[in-house]
């Protein structure tokens, strides 16, 4: 499930749209970090989303929450970390 348009800074009603399609096991960029994250768990009532650095090393339990409005762009999760991810930009 990868959609291409998710997050508007400018347009709340897109917002509500963006947390609809945001899912469990997503891989999202952030604001603020060129790294890639996880999403491992959702309060969309909250607008709040817990996530973890991806990909993640075995022995790692570093999650954090994080406002739905932090993410910036969906991409594909790859299970090798030396291939291209596929992006898709607002």
């Amino acid at each position: 499930m990868i959609h291409p348009k998710l997050f508007d800074n400018n347009n709340e009603n897109k917002n509500l749209n963006f947390s609809e399609n945001l899912y469990k096991g997503a891989c999202v960029k952030i604001k603020n970090s060129k790294k890639t994250f996880q999403v491992i768990g959702l309060n969309i009532g909250k607008e709040i989303c817990w996530v973890r650095e991806w990909p993640f090393a075995c022995n790692s339990k570093k999650t954090f929450a994080l406002e739905i409005s932090q993410i910036t762009l969906q991409i594909f999760c790859s299970n090798n970390s030396s291939e291209k991810l596929s992006t898709y930009e607002i």
